[in-house]
């Protein structure tokens, strides 16, 4: 391997052409997985107008693909094993069968597996698209493409709203083509991996020892000067690194972290963006699509004021000011149900905007948390604890404001929001110099 120690680090070379067809198919993936969650809280209420659905199918079949999306721990362990390459070329055509099943079927349990396993897809590019994303971008160019991807994920996710509102006058069909819609983002990003054929992860395969191959990846796809960096070239190949070292004394705080804020977030996040049709409803506001929009508008901007900001501010000041503003946002909501509708209006694109500006953390932080040897599996995981943050929101946030009201819905969101920013402000661990 000696040869390739005068090869320029492929890390620091300057963003080319497969640095963009990288960006750009996990960018288009991120709208489709951004949509397919988004979608799920217009479809149910179409639903609603033709079945007899119960508060408790409301919760399952709106938290179905975040529970699918609980495997990430095992799909980004797969990855660690098997590589990233292979994983990300089949998943969006997966997805796109599965949206499609939907329309011919309204047996609720068969729609709720179907959704499941739209999550098991979404989770490979929220898993292996991060990994193969953070181990191909420029170290200069790293942290600031996966922070902005957040911002495509965004797009697929507030988009879904305004389309879910034209997808309309079909009867009994209607809920089954909302949910459907999907396949047109996520073969647009099958056809587009297809066409352009996404290179393998150099740094994966160092870590596993496979040194030749990775240099020849590297070397066709940005030329003979360059190579892996030479720490890479000298690691102890990794034939099976076990799950529990994320839970040893070096990895234990870090997974702590990385899945407890990523919970506290995930529970209001989706408990009030899903099933946001029917908390505009309880919240008794003259036109509910309106208000709607505007959050999903305040959803964006937030996001990104994040992209623009997140490098130039500390990880944990950065995290724990955005779980404290929108905990405070969403308490004084709770507290302001009956109060003039602009004022609710205001707290709630307040909370959209401090909540969702911290969403830019959701693929940087928990990325740079791990290293390469078990990154992809690190990060399956943090999303895993997660995804328990989001379907704990999703599946009982309906059932508490049908029985309990909106402002205890909301202050159960306080709650979560809160414990986020303790989790955040005592453990957190800055690594923004990572990103530099």
């Amino acid at each position: 391997m000696q040869e390739n120690y005068n090869k320029k680090n492929y890390q620091y070379a300057p963003f080319s052409k497969v640095h963009l067809r990288v960006y750009i198919a996990i960018c288009l993936g991120q709208i489709a997985c951004g949509y397919s969650l988004g979608i799920s809280g217009l479809a149910i209420e179409a639903a609603n107008k033709y079945l007899n659905i119960t508060s408790i199918w409301n919760g399952l079949i709106g938290s179905g693909t975040l529970i699918g999306l609980g495997g990430s721990i095992f799909m980004g362990r797969l990855a660690d094993k098997i590589g990233r390459h292979h994983m990300l070329m089949i998943n969006m055509y997966v997805l796109s069968f599965l949206s499609i099943i939907q329309l011919f079927t309204s047996n609720l349990l068969f729609t709720f597996i179907i959704r499941i396993g739209i999550g098991l897809m979404i989770a490979i590019d929220y898993t292996v698209g991060n990994a193969l994303l953070i181990e191909w971008m420029p170290i200069q160019e790293g942290a600031k493409k996966q922070s902005s991807i957040l911002l495509y994920w965004t797009l697929g996710f507030v988009i879904s709203y305004p389309i879910g509102l034209i997808i309309h006058g079909f009867g009994p069909l209607t809920w089954r083509i909302i949910l459907a819609s999907v396949v047109f983002f996520s073969l647009i990003a099958a056809l587009y991996r297809t066409s352009f054929n996404l290179p393998g992860s150099p740094s994966w395969l160092a870590s596993r020892g496979n040194f030749v191959d990775a240099n020849k990846i590297i070397q066709y796809q940005l030329g003979k000067k360059w190579g892996l960096p030479k720490h890479l070239e000298r690691y102890k190949p990794v034939k099976s690194l076990s799950w529990t070292e994320l839970f040893n004394k070096h990895y234990l705080r870090r997974t702590i972290v990385g899945g407890g804020f990523y919970a506290c977030q995930s529970f209001a996040y989706f408990g009030i963006s899903i099933f946001l049709p029917l908390i505009l409803k309880s919240m008794n506001l003259q036109n509910n699509y309106l208000p709607g929009i505007i959050y999903n508008i305040g959803i964006f901007v937030g996001v990104s004021i994040g992209v623009v900001i997140f490098n130039h501010i500390g990880r944990k000041i950065f995290l724990t000011s955005t779980f404290l503003i929108s905990a405070i946002s969403i308490g004084l909501l709770a507290l302001s149900l009956h109060a003039n509708a602009w004022i609710k209006v205001v707290l709630f694109l307040i909370f959209a905007m401090s909540l969702s500006s911290g969403l830019v953390f959701d693929y940087t932080y928990t990325t740079e948390l791990f290293d390469v040897k078990i990154r992809a599996t690190g990060v399956g995981t943090c999303i895993a604890i997660s995804r328990i943050g989001a379907f704990l929101g999703t599946f009982l946030l309906p059932i508490i404001n049908q029985n309990y009201g909106t402002s205890t819905a909301m202050f159960i969101c306080f709650i979560a929001l809160v414990l986020g920013a303790l989790i955040c402000g005592i453990l957190a661990i800055e690594t923004a110099a990572l990103s530099k």
